[in-house]
């Protein structure tokens, strides 16, 4: 990919996309017949989850997928000397950043055989890399990946934990889009308790007007469809939270809404942890499955069921391989 311009200020400012020139791949891509002999359902699956939630950086896929970060980097090379994937490193201000993976040609070629369609249908385009490394939305994109690939981890190691569901911020928009636009929705499961919820990743860019006018649509589509998912709001800072939670009070409670928020202060790497507030009176942080228990009546949002308009593009993802443990 060549190196594309770096604004000097304003989104993108802080991001340079680079190739990943020092790997060597074949002058010709392979086809597309040869390669899938080459790959294990472990790759398929994390051809899908890329085209599904966009980018991963090699520490996110290795907590999703694999035992060792050593192993996830070996692979990863591999798949991107194949252009199965595609890599690119932002450049920060401070230290360096990990290596950053997208869809590749050859990954969007195979996604694209397997539905019988055209690569387009896919929204891949060669530039496909670049647009991603330079979108404003590139850290939104990337702390909601982080707080869902953690909560995966932790099911992977957890006797009777699972993160069953976890749709991207397109999903949603498939399915909901004309009432709600979240950027997650996921179901957490442990010790016989179920969270359905949805994610508002708040990075503090949006105005407290704007996230509380949000809940007005959160009401809308309980009372619309009979689903009634739990809203959980992550903020920067715990001073945003503290504002949001002042803001939001009220309204939820009107609205009859189960809300709760945390923020990065928090949960860093413990997103399952006794973090999330309840925005309620007296409310007391607790787990995600204290919540669960905190709020018995709550249920999975509807439109989660494969129906006559979906493709196999646009079925939900596993977020957890088919064998983890097993594969080069």
């Amino acid at each position: 990919m060549p190196a594309l311009p770096r604004p000097a200020h304003g989104p993108g400012s802080r991001y340079t996309a680079r190739a990943a020139t020092t790997r060597r791949r074949p002058a010709r891509p392979e086809d597309v017949a040869a390669l899938t002999r080459r790959l294990t359902d472990r790759d398929l699956w994390l051809a899908r989850m890329l085209h599904e939630h966009r980018v991963f950086t090699t520490h996110q896929i290795a907590r999703l997928a694999y035992t060792s970060l050593r192993s996830a980097q070996r692979r990863l090379r591999t798949l991107h000397q194949h252009a199965v994937l595609d890599s690119f490193r932002p450049l920060t201000q401070y230290g360096s950043a990990p290596e950053h993976y997208t869809l590749g040609p050859a990954g969007a070629a195979l996604l694209a055989a397997h539905a019988a369609v055209d690569t387009t249908a896919l929204g891949w385009r060669p530039s496909h890399t670049g647009r991603i490394a330079y979108s404003p939305s590139l850290g939104h994109d990337l702390g909601v990946n982080e707080l869902l690939s953690h909560l995966a981890a932790r099911a992977r190691a957890t006797p009777g934990a699972d993160l069953p569901v976890w749709l991207s911020e397109s999903s949603c928009a498939r399915r909901w889009s004309d009432i709600i636009r979240p950027d997650a929705y996921a179901h957490w499961q442990d010790d016989g308790r179920l969270l359905p919820f949805f994610l508002e990743y708040d990075t503090g860019s949006q105005t407290l007007p704007r996230v509380e006018a949000k809940l007005t649509g959160y009401a809308a589509f309980t009372t619309a469809t009979g689903g009634r998912p739990a809203l959980l709001i992550h903020t920067r800072t715990a001073s945003r939270d503290q504002a949001l939670r002042h803001r939001l009070a009220r309204p939820a409670t009107e609205l009859g809404l189960h809300v709760a928020t945390s923020s990065a202060d928090f949960t860093t790497t413990s997103p399952w942890g006794p973090w999330w507030t309840p925005l309620q009176p007296g409310g007391q942080r607790t787990t995600l499955t204290g919540l669960a228990a905190h709020w018995p009546a709550l249920t999975p949002a509807d439109g989660l069921e494969p129906s006559d308009a979906d493709t196999p593009l646009t079925l939900p993802v596993p977020p957890l391989p088919p064998t983890p443990e097993i594969g080069p």
